[in-house]
């Protein structure tokens, strides 16, 4: 009403020397200047009151409503229909610039936000960060359960004393189904807090909980988004600190690796040589049979036998060592794998002596391209452990195949075969099967044998031996090439 009153007053200074038409125009300011300042109603009572001060001031007869001419009619209800138009439009722009000026400030609030997460180290810096920015921005009073080490919900801090008590069946139901709940939602909306997911890209981090001074927050669209957004740039922030842990713990276990391979290939190195001399030492005392006691040949006996199994070990600690250093290349050349059977079998002859080995025919298979001396080692490793963990007179068979484009080889016992569920565990560096754990060894064949032949591009598992009720069958498969052509010898 200030505003038509000085509309009003202005006009009567002017008047009559202002014309009616300029008169409707300051009515017509005025009527802008309030919908700016107040919006749409207060704008549409002073275009109502403009039409009265107009008719009752400036047309004739003064001082009174009634109207001499009726075209003044049309005058007012053009002013009347403009003016609300105007403070229609004028209204909107006023609420449009309000709601450009909070999405602003919204915006730099979840700049901030961001920017101080990113540079928070610890799972207590961001909730310390997530309980200033939520009660800076709405007022609201923040509680975080984050996943513990066992996956397990947990609290990360206490919370305020002026929060309400927080409900964690229903932060574990939220977290269970990644969907928020409490006030202002479908589900449990008598809740005096707000509990919503912490959804980051790979996994639900959490629940976030809140207590706002109105309840009306919660419903509100944008106040909704705001929160919301919060609460992911908090799962966001949980998740980067989770995966930071992943990868140093991953580069702790790799110089761990690394350190353990070192120290593995010098001492096995050291091994080596006093081994294979001890090997020989004992091998030359057992041909003079005759000289020798019965309980010292046995002796001997036993100790070449524990060298020759300690030499096997230092062979592959080497190989692993060498394998995982990646340093020295393979020696591939084109093999036949028949020979390389062949050279495995003379080499676990006594090994191999309390069973019966059978091996398919392999005269028809086409070269590979191998480093010979590994995929023998490979060989030599699973019919070992064949052996070994299987009962004398027991049947070994190897066997071999081509198929889908690679060449497939299979060695089958009929011992007790592997634990259920340890079929990937035992190919682990220094695993051993359940069942057998009085037999000796440290666990690095198998090992050896899937790094050798992932070096080769090629796969390694075991399978329950096919036609019988136990027994294990160790499959790795080579892939195949084309070898090149033979050339003739010159006449």
């Amino acid at each position: 009403l200030c505003y038509c009153a000085a509309a009003t007053a202005l006009s009567a200074l002017a008047f009559p020397a202002l014309h009616q038409t300029n008169i409707v125009m300051l009515f017509l300011l005025a009527v802008v200047a309030v919908a700016l300042r107040h919006g749409r109603g207060p704008a549409a009572l002073a275009s109502v009151v403009s039409v009265g001060l107009f008719d009752f001031f400036f047309v004739q007869p003064l001082a009174s409503f009634a109207v001499s001419d009726v075209q003044y009619l049309l005058t007012f209800g053009v002013l009347l229909g403009v003016g609300l138009l105007i403070g229609q439009l004028t209204a909107g722009l006023r609420l449009q610039a309000q709601a450009s000026v909070k999405r602003e400030a919204d915006a730099r609030s979840l700049y901030e936000f961001a920017r101080e997460l990113s540079s928070a180290l610890q799972p207590e810096q961001i909730v310390a960060l997530a309980g200033a920015f939520v009660h800076a921005t709405f007022g609201s009073r923040c509680a975080l359960y984050i996943l513990g080490m066992d996956d397990r919900l947990k609290l990360a801090s206490p919370p305020d004393a002026d929060m309400p008590a927080l409900e964690s069946a229903l932060a574990q139901w939220v977290y269970d189904h990644g969907q928020p709940a409490g006030a202002g939602t479908a589900t449990l909306s008598n809740s005096n807090l707000l509990y919503l997911p912490l959804k980051a890209p790979m996994r639900t981090r959490g629940v976030l909980a809140l207590a706002a001074p109105r309840r009306s927050l919660f419903s509100h669209p944008d106040s909704r988004r705001q929160i919301e957004a919060y609460a992911t740039l908090i799962a966001i922030a949980l998740e980067r600190l989770h995966y930071v842990e992943v990868a140093q713990q991953a580069l702790v276990s790799m110089e761990s690796e690394k350190l353990r391979n070192s120290l593995l290939a010098a001492v096995s190195h050291d091994l080596r040589t006093p081994l294979t001399s001890l090997v020989g030492m004992t091998d030359t005392l057992m041909r003079q049979q005759a000289a020798l006691p019965p309980d010292v040949h046995d002796t001997l006996r036993a100790m070449r036998d524990q060298a020759q199994r300690m030499h096997a070990l230092v062979a592959n600690l080497l190989d692993m060592a060498r394998l995982q250093s990646r340093d020295t290349p393979l020696r591939l050349e084109w093999q036949s794998i028949e020979e390389l059977v062949g050279a495995a079998l003379a080499d676990l002859r006594e090994p191999l002596a309390a069973h019966r080995v059978t091996v398919d025919s392999l005269s028809d298979l086409p070269l590979v391209e191998c480093d010979g001396v590994l995929i023998e080692r490979v060989l030599c490793n699973l019919l070992e452990n064949a052996a070994k963990y299987t009962p004398a007179g027991s049947s070994l068979r190897l066997s071999a195949a081509v198929q889908d484009g690679e060449l497939r080889v299979a060695v089958a016992d009929d011992g007790p075969g592997v634990e259920p569920g340890a079929e990937r565990r035992i190919f682990e560096k220094f695993t051993r099967g359940d069942r057998e754990s009085a037999t000796p060894g440290v666990g690095l064949g198998l090992a050896v044998c899937e790094a050798i032949v992932s070096a080769h591009r090629g796969r390694i598992w075991v399978e329950q031996a096919p036609g019988q009720e136990s027994g294990a069958q160790f499959v790795f498969t080579l892939p195949l090439g084309t070898p090149p052509p033979i050339q003739p010898d010159p006449a």
